[in-house]
């Protein structure tokens, strides 16, 4: 398979190209082979590429690629061991950011939700990146909070209201602790994200809503691999996710 079959498989499932984003996705950097074996991972990190190249990989999936809008665009340093590792094992490199967080089936949030058994009930937020659901009992801090850690693999950070009752869970995946005040505007009794700001506690204290951040990778891991599963079985190639953790 050449790489402009696979990207035109990732767009027909994302339609990635309907997307204003801080990076470019699809194809990052073009690979030499044809691509038999796909890894996935979180972040195009030089660990991740390593693993990938080790395991015999043609193309490389992530969520977090390159070319950041924004960023110093000169390659030296970490960025040139990176590219470097890519270019000299011949790997082809595909991201997709926005596009894969807020995919119905495979994003993010969606992964995120069916791992904790939240149904999607509405979404809110710039490009719908905030997704909602009404529980069908309330419930306390301390119980979310130790669904999060039993699924996610660690303890989140719980601030604000902590005995308020939960009734409407809202969540956005990642770095999406300045997203607080749009749950909360769509009634949301707590948020779940990624990471946290100082700022973030306060709003939540003054609100009297409570605030969960699980971690940036730990509610991101789940995207990317749904979706290389999905596509390496609709193309017939092999797939393996490979996790190189975070404890962000």
């Amino acid at each position: 398979m050449t790489a402009a079959e696979l990207s035109a498989c990732f767009e027909e499932v994302l339609g990635a190209s309907r997307f204003a984003d801080y990076c470019p996705n699809g194809l990052q950097v073009e690979g030499e082979r044809p691509i038999r074996r796909l890894a996935s991972g979180v972040t195009a990190s030089l660990a991740l590429i390593r693993a990938a190249v080790a395991g015999g990989a043609d193309a490389l999936l992530v969520h977090h690629g390159w070319f950041w809008r924004g960023e110093d665009p000169r390659v030296t340093g970490a960025r040139r061991a990176r590219l470097a590792e890519v270019l000299g094992h011949g790997l082809h490199l595909f991201a997709y950011h926005l596009p894969l967080d807020v995919h119905p089936v495979f994003g993010n949030n969606a992964q995120l939700g069916a791992r904790m058994g939240w149904r999607v009930d509405g979404h809110a937020g710039d490009q719908d990146l905030i997704a909602w659901h009404d529980l069908p009992r309330p419930a306390s801090a301390a119980l979310l909070g130790r669904r999060l850690r039993e699924r996610l693999g660690r303890a989140p950070l719980a601030v604000g209201a902590l005995q308020r009752p939960i009734r409407r869970l809202a969540w956005c995946t990642g770095a999406a602790q300045d997203m607080l005040q749009q749950a909360i505007d769509v009634g949301a009794d707590a948020f779940v994200s990624g990471e946290i700001a100082e700022r973030t506690t306060h709003l939540a204290r003054e609100a009297g809503v409570v605030y969960f951040a699980a971690g940036h990778h730990a509610t991101e891991r789940y995207g990317v691999q749904a979706l290389g599963e999905h596509v390496a079985a609709r193309l017939r190639i092999a797939h393996r996710f490979i996790d190189d953790d975070n404890p962000a």
